[in-house]
């Protein structure tokens, strides 16, 4: 019998090559978007069946998704929580409607889908949550504040949970990629404006304007692969918590565990800025 998973913005970037790759895997995808009958992607093109809406953001949306799940296939195997974000700029420039509408998708979305699919999990004795973190969950990137407040926010709400899911055989796990070749940092990526008189920010932005677009893009990870890994996390039986995925994020770990803060610090301020 073939397994079910259930995945959160599978309308581009990881989420797509992900439910692309379950499907060839043999899977049934359940492919969720906020759009699917006005947005045409490459799963439109393929026929997967399942492509349903859902906005993390609104709870009914999630409660009619997952029963259309388990009422055509009676369990779902994994979660995959991939739908998000990222609000780039200054702090004091960012908005209040930025920083709410950021963690409520990122964290607040995240988080009720995860108790939706608890009672599902918890009837089967069976299941496993796939947050989509970042790199930028274990380390804080110039400009990316609020952003990287969500994503450790998410690191430390899976690293809990692991504990309250392990006698009711539910498993958790995280993913942290690094740079990946989608267009995030195009159709998710939401720029707070400088609306200062005398920017007190340009140094900083102007350094950093050569880590956005194709340059930094290109030494990126494909979406393929990290699809790749999210499968292996998925059926590889285990209890690991984390799994960092590129050289980049793998570089970035290792680096944090050998050296002094400050050390670390002075080495990413010089890459990301210049």
């Amino acid at each position: 019998m073939s397994k079910t998973v259930f995945i959160t913005g599978a309308s581009s970037g990881i989420g797509l090559h992900t439910a692309l790759y379950f499907y060839d895997q043999g899977w049934n995808v359940i492919a969720t978007m906020r759009n699917p009958d006005k947005r045409k992607t490459l799963l439109h093109e393929k026929s997967l069946p399942d492509l349903v809406h859902l906005d993390v953001t609104d709870g009914a949306s999630i409660q009619t998704a997952l029963k259309y799940a388990t009422d055509k296939y009676q369990k779902i195997d994994v979660l995959i929580n991939n739908a998000g974000y990222a609000v780039y700029g200054p702090f004091e420039s960012s908005t209040p409607e930025q920083i709410k509408k950021q963690f409520e998708t990122n964290v607040f979305g995240l988080m009720e889908m995860t108790r939706a699919v608890l009672p599902i999990f918890r009837t089967q004795q069976d299941g496993l949550v796939i947050n989509i973190t970042s790199m930028g969950g274990r380390i804080g990137f110039p400009l990316y504040s609020i952003y990287n407040a969500t994503k450790w926010a998410v690191e430390g709400f899976s690293e809990s949970l692991q504990y309250e899911f392990k006698s009711h055989n539910i498993r958790i796990k995280t993913i942290e990629p690094g740079v990946i070749k989608t267009d995030f940092y195009d159709r998710s990526l939401d720029r707070s404006e400088n609306n200062f008189e005398n920017d007190p920010y340009a140094e900083i932005l102007q350094r950093a304007q050569k880590s956005l677009g194709e340059g930094s893009m290109g030494s990126g990870s494909e979406p393929f692969m990290v699809a790749k890994a999210i499968f292996r996390a998925a059926t590889d039986g285990s209890r690991r918590l984390r799994y960092p995925i590129g050289l980049d994020a793998k570089l970035v770990n290792f680096l944090r565990a050998i050296l002094p803060s400050q050390w670390l610090f002075s080495i990413l301020e010089k890459f990301t800025l210049g």
